[in-house]
């Protein structure tokens, strides 16, 4: 069974405003990051932009048990089912993402402090640094 631990952020600066992702995954023993420029974006589409690039990546590496740490509140709570998504712009990624979850054997979201997530948020901002 593959197993992987994954810290995920989405930044925005001017929410909206020129936003990225952050992932930094661990599994086997090995770290991986995967990080994009979204344009002008929110920063919570941005965090859910972040969780769909994680789950597409295991799902090609063939991962069946994800451990999933974020420090937006929203999106764990949406994910998980406990808070309705009302803005129409997050619909469809909540749907996707879903859909790509349940395709996972094994999949746990966790809300952090954002002080626990300073990697995967590092990694964000990076990224928006560099297409400055």
């Amino acid at each position: 069974m593959k197993s992987a631990v994954a810290y995920i952020d989405g930044a925005s600066r001017g929410n909206p405003g020129k936003a990225s992702y952050g992932v930094l995954i661990e599994i086997e023993g090995k770290t991986y990051t995967l990080k994009k420029n979204l344009g002008i974006s929110t920063n919570n589409v941005a965090e859910y932009e972040a969780l769909l690039a994680l789950l597409n990546w295991c799902l090609e590496k063939k991962v069946n048990s994800l451990k999933v740490f974020s420090d937006s509140k929203l999106l764990v709570e949406q994910i998980k089912g406990n808070f309705k998504v009302k803005a129409e712009n997050l619909k469809k990624l909540h749907r996707e993402a879903l859909e790509k979850i349940n395709k996972i054997q094994n999949f746990k979201i966790y809300y952090i402090k954002r002080e626990f997530n300073k990697e995967a948020d590092k990694i964000a901002n990076q990224c928006l640094d560099e297409n400055s």
